[in-house]
């Protein structure tokens, strides 16, 4: 089954993503718009990314001391991105959207995730950036800004990590102090200038666009001129590459933001990661003071509450990504099996030499290796539309189900980017299996697409924070409400599988790992002691999200049993096996991973540092 085949199944037949148009706001569109959508981008990405990933992979962005120096292809790819209208995809008519569902963008967006990751690969930032803006920006940030970036003049960035902190964002010293006594006047938001270095930052510097908007977490100095300790005191600040006037004209001034070096990574190599220097003096800017001009966004002291808007959409993007890669080398390690033969088979007298070796793919554990790679890729993929068919029921919903909606992506966002980081990286590894040792080769792509995804465990915030977000935070805000709520809803899917006898079995294993989650859940936290209850919450993290997945498994499971005769039989047959394989091979494993939560085990938290 194609990856537009699993796309359609999953947008039309699991999640009915036509109904959305009988919503005010997705009234002029059918199931023809959608798929309108879904054949250009398909065809973009085969035509402007697909090509040309070996060579963003091999031909690295490089520093000439003025400008980052990228492959002709990645800028075509870039603008042939602006141009499809892709970037403002879900908003408003009225500022040059198309208002399409979020479930159909993302879908939309995931070939070129799977084309080439690294091939103008900022997209995902520049339309996240703007979304922040229209969200708590100004109208003036607004228009001069976000309304640049949708259209594609301008890119965006996200600029949190420092060199010194890392992850620890209450540890960052850049610092924003007001431009002059008439700062608050300026009509681009209350100007300040920035002082500090930002690590890690993704597009941070390129000629891809006419402007690169940073969006950059800094502190504002107190009265004794200390910076507040803690996230209280971070706020956030747009911060432009080239100054603009307030039409959003460039004034042909440089802005204090200088390139200090670019990172070489293992993968992602196509996207320049860099180390910004702000308010160095390298491009000081005319005024009385010094410093990288920035204007305020929202209120000082919320930049983090700000900043999380475009942070939890890039973790579901994030998530998705790691999908795509992982279907990427699904679909070359299937190729691969079916045309490679060796081995084979093993009859009643063993192998017969005499015979002539077979594909790879009628060896069982081959076999073993394409079904991990298609329950873990499909899975996750359904995982993450069903999170964005979440966000559109969220903006566009009743009342009551809005708000269920927001607080199920409260409790999924932490696995939408974690589990298919790790297990769609799984997935990686497998094909390379599959290859053998061609596939440790560069002679075959997959060892790329390994490399590619590496990164997904990593950024956007590692397993161990989004591990201790979901037992530390998610799991008991609100007395439980988040979970209580999902559990509904699981519930409702393991009653629906009970009356069917094909998938009863699954139901029933369901229910057993939903009560075995919930009773670890709740002996995690029984001394209420954050240091015990928590120091395995990357394990609570995995069982939570192998949990999850076998519910979207059995409802997409559920679904393909209902389609008998309504679909290409072994597009169904091949949905129930991969189930199946998830339901006995990957459930199985939550036992090991509850029982040291459920024991508050104590290996890990004291081992003393001397010990090893």
């Amino acid at each position: 089954m194609s990856t537009r085949a699993t796309l359609d199944f999953l947008l039309h037949r699991w999640l009915r993503v036509e109904t959305l148009t009988e919503r005010a706001r997705f009234a002029d569109h059918s199931r023809e718009t959608f798929d309108a959508v879904l054949d250009m981008c398909e065809k973009l990405a085969a035509e402007k990314f697909a090509p040309f990933n070996r060579i963003a992979d091999t031909e690295e962005p490089w520093f000439d001391g003025e400008r980052v120096h990228l492959p002709t292809s990645t800028h075509a790819a870039a603008k042939a991105y602006a141009e499809s209208g892709m970037l403002a995809a879900a908003q408003d008519y009225a500022i040059g959207g198309m208002q399409l569902p979020c479930v159909v963008e993302m879908a939309a967006n995931s070939f070129f995730s799977k084309a080439g990751i690294g091939v103008g690969g900022g997209h995902m930032l520049t339309s996240g950036n703007a979304n922040l803006l229209m969200a708590h920006g100004t109208p003036v940030q607004q228009q001069v800004f976000a309304a640049n970036e949708f259209g594609g003049r301008f890119a965006g960035t996200m600029c949190l990590s420092e060199p010194q902190a890392g992850s620890s964002l209450s540890d960052i010293a850049t610092r924003a102090e007001p431009d002059g006594p008439d700062h608050a006047s300026d009509p681009l938001g209350p100007r300040y200038r920035l002082r500090g270095n930002k690590m890690w930052i993704s597009n941070g510097d390129h000629e891809l666009t006419e402007n690169i908007v940073h969006l950059v977490l800094a502190k504002i100095p107190g009265p004794d001129g200390r910076l507040v300790p803690g996230t209280r005191g971070i706020s956030l600040f747009i911060v432009p590459k080239w100054l603009v006037d307030a039409e959003g004209r460039l004034t042909g001034e440089r802005n204090d933001v200088a390139l200090a070096g670019l990172n070489h990574k293992l993968g992602y190599r196509g996207i320049p990661n860099t180390l910004l220097n702000f308010g160095e003096g390298r491009h000081p800017v005319r005024g009385a003071a010094s410093g990288a001009v920035g204007y305020l966004v929202g209120r000082p002291g919320e930049g983090l509450r700000c900043m999380f808007h475009m942070m939890n959409e890039a973790r579901i993007a994030v998530g998705l990504g790691a999908t795509m890669i992982g279907l990427a080398g699904y679909e070359a390690s299937l190729e691969y099996a079916r045309t490679r033969t060796q081995g084979r088979p093993i009859g009643p007298a063993g192998k017969d030499p005499t015979q002539p070796p077979i594909p790879l793919i009628r060896h069982a554990d081959v076999k073993r290796m394409l079904l991990a790679q298609k329950s873990w890729c499909e899975g996750a993929l359904a995982l993450e539309l069903y999170c964005a068919r979440l966000v559109d029921e969220q903006h566009t919903g009743t009342p009551e189900a809005a708000g269920e909606a927001a607080l199920l992506l409260e409790m999924l966002t932490p696995i939408a980017k974690s589990w298919p980081s790790e297990w769609c990286l799984e997935a990686n590894s497998l094909a390379i299996q599959v290859h053998g040792g061609y596939g440790y080769t560069r002679d075959f792509p997959v060892e790329l697409y390994w490399r590619d995804n590496r990164l997904n465990m990593i950024h956007e915030g590692t397993h161990g924070i989004q591990a201790l977000d979901l037992l530390g935070r998610k799991v008991v805000m609100d007395g439980g409400a988040g979970l209580k709520l999902l559990a509904t809803r699981v519930n409702a899917t393991i009653e629906r599988a009970m009356a069917e006898p094909a998938l009863a079995e699954h139901g029933n294993a369901l229910a057993a790992a939903l009560q075995q989650l919930g009773a670890a859940t709740k002996a995690a936290w029984a001394t209420a002691q954050p240091e015990e209850a928590l120091a395995n919450a990357t394990p609570y993290l995995q069982a939570f999200g192998h949990t999850v997945l076998a519910w979207i498994w059995l409802d997409v499971g559920l679904c393909a049993q209902a389609q008998g005769g309504a679909m290409d039989e072994a597009a169904r047959r091949g949905k129930l096996a991969a189930c199946r394989y998830f339901f006995r091979h990957e459930l199985p494993k939550l036992p090991a991973w509850l029982q040291v939560v459920q024991t508050r085990d104590d290996t890990c938290r004291t081992m003393d540092e001397e010990w090893f």
